[in-house]
């Protein structure tokens, strides 16, 4: 701005620029503004209703769908238009829900259930159930291993699952309670440890714990994503911080802050964003520079309540869910930690992309 002022005072004082060419240098001011990329920002919200809280959900980009855990059942939208396609009924306590697209199979951890149910990804009719330990959580597809993991929560191990002949291969004792869980693809699976904020890394294929790595400065680590390329993970913490972890030897990097009562973390590969989504009605989004540099470039604002959440490989949209809430009962000795009464038919998915 000061070369140009000076520009236009030297072109008046010496009377050398006429009017076409001040106009032409205003002009030319806004077009580095106009050609700046909007950040994420809300493009829909579906009214899906409904009864049932909700833990995670995945996206099936080339499928075009989207699983929603539902409290008893999975509920599966079009991720085109929010249309409710698909239920699978009959997961009590579901929390996650994995995909194997060369198998024509997805499966379910039932919480309540101790099992995983495993359905067809073209009809969503269940195929059959496969027994875990206590109340599984996390469940991911290891493609190192063609094997599925869920992991138990009060059972503190992970049961490693043949999804071809739904039989358990291994039950592994995690030491712990375990929470989000990522695969690298070459034979490893990590998993944060949320009672003893460290992270536990599985050989897949010798179904062993190998490492056990404290991560400094997380606390009640919870979600956890991958960059495989790079070998970096990131791990969501309560103390309102990601930590990003070099998944070779657990050295953290560096902690980011993120908003209050995280659950989710997903990687972006294709666009080098990590997200983070919060309790608190926030998206931080953070950009991996570099292998070894990472800022957060924004937080945006959400929906009270939005703390899981999946990224579309496809389009790089972010799905969360959440709903309204009514105000939080007292405490009591039975039930020290109540949780607010969702409202009726309040639950929506919310869609969020550039």
């Amino acid at each position: 701005m000061r070369s140009r002022d000076r520009y236009l005072g030297r072109a008046v004082a010496g009377g050398l620029v006429g009017l076409s060419c001040v106009v032409a240098l205003w002009l030319a001011r806004p077009t580095t503004v106009r050609a700046q990329a909007p950040g994420y920002h809300l493009l829909r919200t579906y009214k899906i209703g409904g009864e049932g809280f909700w833990d995670y959900l995945t996206v099936d980009s080339e499928a075009r769908r989207v699983y929603i855990s539902r409290g008893t059942h999975v509920m599966v939208l079009d991720a085109d238009n929010g249309k409710v396609v698909g239920d699978i009924p009959d997961t009590p306590g579901v929390h996650g829900i994995a995909l194997i697209s060369s198998l024509n199979r997805g499966f379910i951890s039932n919480g309540r259930g101790n099992n995983v149910t495993a359905f067809d990804l073209l009809t969503l009719k269940v195929i059959g159930h496969v027994p875990t330990g206590e109340n599984p959580d996390a469940i991911i597809y290891d493609p190192g291993s063609n094997r599925v993991f869920a992991f138990n929560g009060r059972g503190g191990s992970a049961t490693a699952i043949d999804p071809v002949n739904l039989t358990v291969a291994a039950t592994i004792p995690l030491g712990g309670k375990p929470e989000f869980a990522a695969a690298d693809g070459a034979g490893h699976v990590f998993v944060n440890i949320e009672d003893k904020s460290e992270l536990v890394r599985i050989d897949s294929e010798n179904l062993k714990v190998l490492d056990h790595w404290p991560i400094k400065g997380c606390e009640s680590p919870s979600g956890l994503s991958m960059d495989t390329k790079n070998h970096r993970l990131f791990s969501g913490c309560h103390n309102e911080v990601l930590a990003v972890i070099d998944a070779k030897n657990g050295f953290v990097m560096k902690t980011l802050p993120i908003g209050r009562g995280v659950d989710a973390t997903a990687f972006d590969s294709e666009t080098g964003l990590a997200f983070s989504s919060n309790g608190d009605g926030t998206l931080t989004v953070i950009h991996e520079d570099t292998p070894y540099e990472f800022k957060v470039v924004e937080n945006v604002s959400t929906q009270r309540g939005a703390r899981t959440m999946a990224v579309d490989e496809k389009t790089h949209h972010v799905f969360l869910v959440t709903a309204e809430f009514g105000p939080t009962p007292a405490a009591t000795a039975e039930n020290p930690r109540p949780r607010p009464a969702m409202l009726p038919d309040s639950f929506v998915v919310l869609e969020y992309g550039k």
